[in-house]
């Protein structure tokens, strides 16, 4: 078997030959799958009856190759595929040449970009808002709301699993708000001492317990005619709640060790990723004081139930890290994308951003995230279902560009996927493949 025509058949990339007349000799399984017609449609035809393209009349590439003997690289166009329409493609173009290097055709490459497409532009866009991405009915419901009510100076409460992006929710209802220009202080109630947070928030006088050498406001006296943001509400202490529903409902508080009572304008926002309603069950929050925060509820779905924010949100994060690391990134290959759409994030979008961070660092400038780049706990969805096989997640291509990658070295190679050597050979055997 000609091992040329295995490994051609085992890339990602489409690829497709066509001699001096442009009669296709030669489609590899990718330009098959990618382009949706069968090879004994295509094999001896012009290669301008199946690509329809624009450039096939105006600007063929290999046309431009034969005449200026210079490859073409990276050039975006549109493609005929059988049964799906045109899609949108990138493609590189060279001159064939025989054993004599004379010039007998051209060979075309190219990969369907038609995620990347629907990327593009996220920043941009209006699926980010205020720094929170996403599209989904949920999400937009959500960003509706918070539009809806930017005039109000009602209580909001915020809830939804750790990493959903609550904080980032708050920030965009203080964004939109009437009080945008005045002081936002954030309160995360879960790392004050218990038996300092009153004078956290309320302030105290001089000589109100040992330490207090001096008068103290506290951040509702200092938010006065803004806004405060009280993350992980569920973790404030129980002797602190009736302060703070009595500031709820009336606005006003005294300082921790005086009589004087104290008034303060402040729009409160509470967040927590805890099941209230089991909290009151237990005791450790007020029943009261949850309906007086309740008056504008925001639940945020977890990352597992808008899975159609995924590719925006990967491509989001890649910019963000593209920066932050100075680096260019080509792509995210689709057995990445894959694995990322079957995962459940029980870390929601916090874990997603730190699965990009890990893996543009690992990815090198204008390179490929692929999913040997992707974090171990993730890895793992490319090795086998069993202890000596390949799972049906690492293609033969990946495979493949694996082993180009470390010059066949198939240690290397098993050592990185996590898997015994043996099995690399194996499924090299079963590919047809000796190196």
């Amino acid at each position: 078997m000609n091992n040329s025509k295995i490994i051609l058949d085992s890339i990602a990339e489409a690829v497709i030959t066509v001699d001096k007349d442009f009669k296709v000799t030669f489609i590899n399984d990718a330009a098959e799958r990618i382009t949706g017609f069968k090879k004994s449609e295509i094999l001896g035809q012009y290669c301008r009856h199946f690509f329809d393209s624009n450039f096939c009349e105006y600007n063929c590439p290999i046309v431009n190759v034969l005449k200026s003997e210079k490859n073409v690289y990276d050039r975006e166009t549109e493609i005929n595929c059988n049964g799906k329409g045109k899609i949108p493609i990138k493609l590189n173009a060279a001159i064939l040449k025989d054993g004599l290097n004379q010039p007998v055709g051209g060979v075309i490459s190219f990969r369907d970009i038609s995620a990347l497409k629907e990327l593009s532009g996220i920043l941009k866009s209006e699926t980010n808002y205020h720094g929170y991405v996403g599209k989904s009915k949920k999400i937009l419901n959500i960003f509706k709301l918070i539009d809806e009510i930017s005039d109000t100076d009602a209580p909001i409460i915020i809830t939804g699993e750790t990493g959903t992006g609550k904080e980032i929710i708050a920030n965009a209802v203080q964004t939109v708000s009437k009080r945008k220009s005045k002081k936002y202080i954030k309160v995360n109630c879960s790392v004050i001492p218990p038996n300092l947070i009153i004078s956290e928030l309320f302030g105290h006088v001089k000589g109100a317990f040992t330490d207090a050498k001096y008068d103290r406001i506290g951040r509702f006296e200092f938010a006065d005619g803004g806004t405060i943001f009280l993350d992980e509400i569920c973790d404030l202490p129980i002797e602190a709640q009736p302060k703070l529903l009595r500031f709820l409902q009336e606005g006003t508080f005294e300082r921790l060790g005086e009589s004087t009572t104290r008034n303060a304008d402040v729009r409160v926002i509470a967040a927590t990723n805890k099941n209230i309603e089991s909290e009151i069950k237990k005791g450790s929050f007020r029943e009261d004081l949850y309906y007086r925060l309740d008056v504008i509820n925001i639940e945020l779905p977890p990352l597992r139930e808008r899975k159609d924010d995924l590719p925006l949100l990967i491509n989001f994060f890649i910019k963000k890290y593209e920066n932050i690391y100075n680096k260019k990134i080509k792509d995210i290959d689709a057995a990445s994308l894959e694995i990322l759409m079957e995962y459940s994030f029980p870390g929601n979008t916090r874990e997603l951003e730190n699965i990009i961070e890990y893996s543009v660092i690992r990815t090198k400038n204008e390179g490929t995230i692929c999913a040997c780049l992707l974090p171990n706990k993730l890895r793992s969805k490319i090795k086998c279902k069993g202890k000596s096989e390949i799972t049906e997640d690492l293609h033969n291509n990946e495979l493949i560009e694996l082993l180009n990658k470390y010059q066949w070295n198939r240690n290397k190679v098993a050592s990185v996927l996590g898997i015994d050597r043996t099995t690399i050979w194996r499924r090299l055997k079963s590919m047809g493949l000796e190196k």
